[in-house]
């Protein structure tokens, strides 16, 4: 049976704190204006200008030759693989990856592609691990066609791949003529950590997305980038899988408004994890994971309580966390102040005092 959609408990609060998600974050006054003053056009027929201008933005962030305007990254990591891929070939990424984890067995039900998974610390492979899993060709086994990896690494911590490390597993892709993707839901994030331009840290991927509604704080979106070719054929999936979004230059406009205002301002969200990160340290029998940008995961089980309580006795107090591979994961965003960090921290601790 599938669950009906997650609701409050009965009683609870509305909630003042959300690190549950940077997806929680609400469009600010200024986007909402921007949204209100799109030009838009039928996006299907091409003609909706602000569709057209976050496409040629996002070619111009990430130096690929075309872009594909979409609802949500989860849509472009399918149209992605089906583009790339067909039925029984497979796909190498990490075993923690979004592809395997959080996308309903999409893959198997649609793309009929099978998922390599692979090891490594905090979501990320080496080459050498890469050249481990290459597969020799026969009909034994299946082509191999695809490359993923996913920048930031969700369930690795938030963590930042290194830029020479991307160029290294890419290579030896390309080596073995695979193609190449990189779920890019938070590369602004792991752009502004590392100091590293989004043009130069996608270069060696044959595709790439970025998706507006994490950190970028828009209500809905996400661009898929990579070549002209690429991107024809991937239109044919978007028509496959629901077709065009019609007036979307209202969404658009939110998009590019998160471009120009709230990139940089990216930095903030990691700060704000660190102090979150050096508040949980203090508190008897927390286990904290050092962020690399605003996802903080720690470890409770010496505290001993549960994630599933803890999230039940902070909801009680208008605090949203979110559980992943039995750690609790705090996520910093634009409605996320630094006053809310240290509260939410006394409310850890208060919380886990009476386990």
């Amino acid at each position: 049976m599938v669950h009906a959609p997650n609701r409050p408990p009965a009683g609870a609060p509305p909630v003042r704190i959300n690190l549950y998600s940077d997806t929680q974050t609400r469009p600010t006054p200024a986007m909402k204006e921007a949204m209100m003053r799109a030009e838009v056009g039928d996006e299907q027929h091409g003609d909706d200008p602000t569709v057209h201008e976050l496409c040629d933005r996002m070619v111009a962030l990430t130096g690929k030759e075309a872009a594909m305007y979409l609802p949500s990254g989860t849509m472009c990591n399918v149209i992605a693989i089906l583009t790339h891929c067909s039925k029984g070939d497979e796909v190498v990424a990490h075993e923690t990856s979004h592809i395997l984890h959080s996308e309903g067995g999409t893959h198997a039900a649609l793309t009929g592609v099978q998922i390599m998974p692979m090891k490594g610390p905090r979501g990320m492979f080496t080459a050498d691990d890469v050249r481990g899993a290459i597969r020799p060709k026969t009909r034994y086994a299946p082509p191999q066609r695809l490359l993923e990896v996913e920048q930031t690494a969700n369930i690795g911590g938030g963590a930042v791949w290194p830029l020479a490390q991307l160029n290294e597993v890419a290579a030896v892709a390309h080596e073995q003529g695979w193609s190449t993707h990189m779920d890019g839901a938070r590369l602004m994030n792991a752009c502004v950590a590392a100091g590293i331009a989004a043009k130069d840290m996608v270069a060696s991927y044959d595709s790439v997305w970025l998706d507006f509604t994490k950190g970028l704080g828009a209500p809905l979106g996400a661009v898929l980038c990579g070549s002209e070719e690429f991107i024809g054929r991937a239109w044919r999936w978007k028509q496959r899988l629901g077709g065009s979004m019609r007036q979307a230059g209202i969404c658009a406009a939110a998009c590019i408004h998160a471009l120009d205002h709230h990139v940089d301002r990216l930095a903030e969200d990691h700060a704000n994890a660190k102090a979150l990160a050096r508040g949980l340290r203090q508190i008897p029998g927390v286990v904290v994971e050092e962020p690399d940008t605003n996802l903080v995961f720690f470890d409770i089980r010496d505290a001993g309580m549960t994630v599933e309580k803890l999230q039940a006795k902070l909801q009680m107090r208008g605090i949203a966390v979110s559980g992943l591979g039995g750690r609790v994961r705090a996520c910093t965003h634009l409605d996320v102040t630094a006053p809310m960090i240290e509260e939410a921290v006394a409310e850890i601790r208060t919380a886990l005092a009476a386990a």
